[in-house]
């Protein structure tokens, strides 16, 4: 990526606004956004990168490189957790290994809108089959943390069985409002849907840098709840999802030649999830500590993604 480009990506307000609600949370401001705005804010995220996927679906021809890149995308959601799991079991336990596996092994619906920002900086944009990958890349990992800590934490580990989990996760709010949209982006008329494009489109970066702001000052409040578990497992947040989303930038040419699909890949196969997965753990993991997969999900993964993960991904695209 050449200087322009970084420099472009550093200057992007919504990195910024993220930036400075790390800030405000060092310096003890009172800079507060309320919950209710901050809920609000979220969902009209998951509704205007869903809707706006349907109505891409909608014009669309289905194809084999659909079935090509849903295969991949249930492939790299159910693959991540085996291996992550294991190498995570030694140091932290099968509970929290399962639980922080099933995290990085899902997706980050707020990094999918942060990575679709960055695209729009490239004047790249990505096929709308991409918003059902991601949200159909939340449930493998969740099933696969579940039966990991079920097959080596002992039957007394989960109070769910695996159908519970995987209807709580269908359940849950993000994963229905994006769903949901996504479906109804397909079957609403094209002439209709013109009406609320001012409301999915026009506003969207400005909600998603005050939406990032509040993630900045909850990322830097939970940075500090798992430094007691060593330096080990902030190494782990860094280390696997640049792994993670490097491979996939790579492997990912195999089945789509889009640069901006590619990117969504990558990115997806680095995030981590921080909604979906402990709501889903509170049932399944309730010896997991929500103090280690969410602050590493949310404090070192999520950061570390938007401000180092995506251009590094993009690069290698790029170079491939």
């Amino acid at each position: 990526m050449d200087f322009h480009n970084l420099v472009s990506n550093i200057t992007n307000p919504t990195l910024l606004f993220f930036l400075l609600g790390v800030l405000a949370t060092v310096i003890k401001s009172d800079l507060e956004i309320p919950a209710p705005s901050v809920k609000f804010i979220s969902l009209y995220l998951l509704f205007s990168i869903g809707f706006k996927g349907g109505q891409e679906l909608q014009h669309g021809v289905f194809s084999t490189e659909i079935v090509f890149a849903l295969f991949l995308g249930v492939a790299i959601s159910a693959l991540i957790p085996m291996y992550t799991f294991f190498i995570l079991k030694p140091k932290i336990g099968v509970a929290n290994a399962g639980a922080v596996a099933a995290a990085y092994g899902s997706v980050s619906a707020v990094t999918f809108v942060s990575a679709a920002s960055f695209l729009e900086m490239q004047n790249l944009y990505f096929d709308g089959y991409m918003v059902a990958i991601m949200a159909l890349m939340e449930f493998p990992a969740i099933v696969v943390g579940v039966s990991l800590i079920r097959r080596f934490g002992g039957s007394d580990e989960p109070s769910s069985g695996i159908r519970g989990i995987v209807s709580h996760a269908l359940s849950n709010g993000s994963v229905l409002m994006i769903m949901g949209s996504l479906l109804i982006g397909i079957v609403a008329d094209s002439k209709q849907a013109e009406g609320i494009k001012p409301f999915t489109t026009d506003i969207f970066k400005g909600f998603l840098a005050i939406f990032l702001l509040e993630m900045g000052m909850v990322t830097a409040r939970r940075f500090k709840a798992f430094r007691h578990h060593g330096f080990y497992v902030i190494a782990f947040a860094v280390l696997v999802p640049a792994l993670n989303g490097s491979l996939v930038a790579f492997i990912s040419g195999w089945v789509t030649d889009s640069h901006a699909n590619r990117f969504i890949f990558a990115v997806l196969a680095a995030s981590a999830s921080y909604i979906a997965v402990p709501a889903a753990m509170r049932l399944a993991a309730p010896k997991a500590d929500p103090g280690l997969y969410i602050p590493m999900a949310l404090g070192v993964t999520f950061p570390f993604n938007i401000t180092i993960g995506m251009p590094l991904y993009y690069a290698i695209i790029c170079w491939c």
